[in-house]
């Protein structure tokens, strides 16, 4: 696949894609606020029973 297809691929993809909502925006931002949250919480809870542990 050369450079000219490739060009032509991402300018079809850019014309199907369009700026997500605000409303769209603030739910991811809060989904991936809270899944951050929740790995953070895991792994803090993992590194206190490690802590423990030892």
């Amino acid at each position: 696949m050369g450079l000219k297809e490739k060009i032509e691929e991402y300018k079809r993809i850019l014309l199907i894609a369009k700026k997500p909502t605000s409303f769209e925006f603030k739910t991811i931002l809060k989904i991936t606020g809270i899944g951050v949250i929740i790995i953070g919480i895991i792994g803090f809870i993992i590194r206190i029973i490690a802590a423990t542990v030892k």
